[in-house]
Formats: structure tokens, sequence, C-alpha cells
């Protein structure tokens, strides 16, 4: 198994960005929240970007910290989390991660709630309706 993180693995059209953004799907697991959108496999299965706003967390030093530890859990985990059923099913995926919380969180943290969100994501590449999940439901 190859555990090498690819240019071409990250996510840099802004075309693709704006439509991640305007047409995907979205899935909590605080302190991250996953927006996905599934499209039909290309030349590479998944592309990434991981996003930890400004406005949460001041200090570029753990801004640059919590960057590694989200591109670390998702390099480790995506081999047997996520690659399997989007192979089966023939789809590929873009995925852009958010930072939500305003301290930053301990790798452990950080690995759980990725792999929570990859398998969320695998299930609804596999189901091929996407599913939307929702934390905080409105009354």
């Amino acid at each position: 198994m190859d555990f090498k993180l690819n240019k071409n693995e990250k996510l840099c059209s802004r075309t693709a960005v704006n439509l991640l953004f305007d047409e995907g799907k979205s899935l909590m697991a605080f302190p991250l929240r996953a927006a996905y959108r599934l499209r039909p496999q290309g030349e590479h299965p998944v592309q990434f970007l991981i996003s930890i706003p400004k406005k949460r967390i001041r200090k570029a030093v753990n801004r640059v910290t919590l960057r590694r530890r989200v591109r670390e859990a998702y390099r480790l985990n995506r081999h047997e989390l996520l690659m399997p059923s989007l192979t089966q099913s023939g789809q590929g995926v873009d995925i852009a991660f958010v930072y939500l919380d305003g301290s930053p969180a301990p790798y452990s943290v950080i690995q759980e709630k990725v792999n929570s969100l990859l398998t969320r994501i695998a299930q609804a590449a596999t189901e091929g309706q996407p599913q939307q999940v929702d934390n905080n439901p409105m009354p």
C-alpha cells in the first residue's frame, strides 16, 4: 500500500471547489466538518482540501499544526476506509475538511473524527445515494 500524498490528490481547481461547496453534501464530526461531492471517477479517485479558518484559530503556528494533523489522519486511513468503496462503486469524490473549533484538538481526536467522516462518505458512495447528516436538527 502506498501511503504517499501526491500533488494530484490536492483539490486546487477553483471551479471544482465552487462545485463542491455549491452542490456537495455536508457531514459533521465536531471539531471537523466535511463537505463532499461524488462524481464520476476520473484520473484521480479522491481529491481533498483542508481549511483551518483564521477567524477561529488566530495563530499561524496552530493553523499549520492542525492542517498537518488532519492531513496525516487522512493519509493513513484513506486506503482502508474510503478507497475500496469508491473503486467498487466506480465513483470519485472531492472532499473539503473544515475545522470548526476555536482551540487546537489533539491528534487522537482528529484521527477519530476523520475516520468517522471517511466511513460515512464511503457508505454514501456505496449506497449511491449521498447521505445528508446534520448533528443539529432544527425543531
